[in-house]
């Protein structure tokens, strides 16, 4: 059984390497053009359809589910507050990481889910994982893209995605041996989370996918949160 969390965790959290690395051939071996432009928009946008879909999806219903009224008013609240201080204190220092800020913060509070939910629901858990890891694919892309524009170098940059990709594996056996039996805790955790992303993705990410009289982006974001309502119905 908990071969199979590892198993399920670890190939969930591959993907944010994969997408580094994708990312660093898409940057550096194909030719600046239009098209190249227009693709990465789109790819911001359907990863950020994707984070919205779990927030909808996964997280909120997690919380409503758990959670009285006021706590989880008051979990959603601090983490978009937070999100909102740490994303200001980030401009002033001229960083561009909300991507990959909003990755990791579903990332990882789904990965405890995923760990909390494997003992008492194999097919709920196995449609977090695949979730996860079709979230990582577009998000390490547009956070690579990211990082390298605030400065940080290739190797730097890879380094960071191959021990991101470590974090699903602990948050899954985190959420497994400890959350568990504390769906409470686990349900603040992911309504906080909640927050947050929300914050993230109408302050910087989808603005930052939108092109002028372009509507591609717009409909990769539709097509990324389609995906997860697609996952949600088959389980």
């Amino acid at each position: 059984m908990i071969i199979k969390l590892i198993l399920f965790s670890g190939i969930a959290g591959v993907t944010v390497f994969i997408g580094g690395i994708l990312a660093h051939y898409f940057n550096h071996h194909i030719k600046e053009s239009p098209v190249k432009y227009e693709i990465t928009h789109t790819l911001m946008s359907f990863g950020s359809g994707i984070i919205l879909s779990a927030v909808a999806l996964v997280l909120i219903p997690k919380g409503m589910e758990e959670l009285e009224l006021l706590p989880m008013v008051i979990s959603f609240l601090v983490g978009a507050i937070l999100f909102m201080l740490l994303d200001q204190y980030l401009s002033t220092k001229g960083g561009r990481t909300a991507t990959l800020m909003a990755m990791m913060m579903d990332f990882v509070p789904e990965s405890i889910a995923l760990g909390a939910v494997f003992a008492i629901d194999i097919r709920l858990a196995t449609f977090l994982a695949v979730l996860i890891g079709l979230q990582n694919l577009p998000e390490a892309f547009n956070s690579y893209r990211e990082l390298i524009l605030s400065g940080f170098s290739t190797k730097k940059t890879m380094i960071i995605f191959f021990l991101l990709s470590f974090f699903g594996i602990f948050g899954a056996l985190i959420g497994h041996f400890i959350l568990s039996s504390h769906q409470g805790l686990t349900a603040h955790l992911m309504t906080f989370s909640s927050g947050g992303i929300l914050y993230l993705l109408i302050q910087d990410i989808i603005p930052e996918g939108k092109l002028e009289k372009n509507h591609l982006t717009s409909l990769g974001a539709t097509l990324g949160f389609l995906v997860g309502v697609i996952g949600d119905k088959l389980v």
